[in-house]
């Protein structure tokens, strides 16, 4: 995989699962917070699998669309798109009211010194957009940092463990979920808190910074020294087909792969096809944040992409000079500060 276009079209590619259930969500989808990093490549996996089915379902991003060529890009891929500052309530109010939405907007990096943005974006906005869209089903992106850390040798986090965020960021995540799980209380709206870390795409994520350092000899930080890692495309298949899984009070899932990766040993596998000695900085903790993804394997399969691909793609993807995106992860990060 060599091109964009190769990339997009392998991230986009909808599986026989989406297009079979993608004809059993009634209604048309709106996508919130489509310009964010997955929400592109979401849209469009959406709505090619609403083509093969072979059915009649729109598909409209809202985002800002401040810079760039994304919503031509989107709109040539049949989405319709509205342009739209969430936090205008005028604006809010106005978008179409639709059975289906993907709720993807938030704020994370810059968080430190932004607080107060921080939280408009991921607490006080979601109960407006819970009360514009009370009479539809809602899949709500949320974050795994709501998870207190974990030992590695006991085991990861599963939805049934008490959320403990550590920094404003993942108390805002944890404040998300509240104000919408309050306003699916009270109107009975159906809802889904999509728990997600780390998604992978070639361009961003943790395997790309993973393997940038290892590639450029520079060391690789072992202070989160164990990880979870899903690809980007399987993130938003669960997404799309978690429409039907929401419920009230709203239903909790973890998305992520299903192992528990060293990054030491994620550093040595891309070492061997770098053909280079990795450099290592720190040591690892006994805990980390993880995932226990399992629930989500059980109703949607295990990724499709699998752990050794991802790692072959980023390898190549990095040795024929890929498109990259200067977006850390900061997944190294262990008191909440982004």
């Amino acid at each position: 995989m060599k091109t964009l276009t190769e990339l997009e079209d392998f991230m986009t590619k909808p599986s026989t699962n989406l297009i079979e259930d993608i004809k059993l969500v009634d209604g048309d989808i709106l996508i919130l917070g489509v310009g964010g990093k997955m929400g592109p490549t979401l849209a469009k996996m959406t709505k090619r699998a609403i083509m093969e089915a072979g059915i009649q379902k729109r598909v409209i991003g809202a985002s800002r669309f401040s810079s760039g060529e994304l919503r031509e890009e989107l709109e040539e891929c049949g989405i319709e798109t509205i342009a739209v500052d969430l936090l205008n309530d005028e604006e809010l109010q106005a978008l179409p009211d639709v059975k289906n939405v993907i709720f993807m907007a938030g704020n994370k990096f810059g968080t430190t010194g932004n607080e107060h943005f921080t939280w408009a974006m991921n607490a006080y906005l979601p109960g407006r957009v819970a009360e514009k869209f009370k009479n539809s089903r809602i899949v709500a992106f949320s974050s795994g940092n709501i998870y207190p850390l974990t030992n590695v040798i006991n085991g990861n986090c599963s939805e049934e463990v008490s959320p403990n965020p550590i920094g404003e960021y993942a108390q805002s995540c944890l404040g998300r979920e509240r104000v919408l799980s309050s306003f699916s209380y009270k109107n009975k709206t159906p809802m889904l808190m999509f728990r997600l870390n780390y998604a992978i795409d070639l361009r961003y994520g943790v395997l790309l910074e993973i393997a940038k350092s290892v590639l450029e000899g520079k060391a690789v930080d072992l202070t989160m020294g164990s990880v979870n890692v899903i690809w980007q495309g399987d993130a938003n298949e669960y997404a799309v087909r978690s429409l039907l899984h929401c419920d009230t009070p709203p239903r909790l899932l973890n998305v992520t792969g299903p192992e528990t990766l060293s990054v030491r040993w994620l550093a040595e596998e891309f070492g061997k096809r770098f053909n280079v000695s990795p450099v290592f900085e720190n040591e690892e903790q006994t805990t980390a944040l993880l995932n226990n993804a399992s629930k989500a394997h059980q109703l949607f399969g295990y990724p499709k992409v699998s752990l050794q691909q991802m790692l072959d793609l980023t390898a190549d993807w990095l040795t024929n000079k890929g498109e990259t995106y200067n977006k850390p992860t900061h997944f190294q990060e262990r008191k909440g500060a982004f």
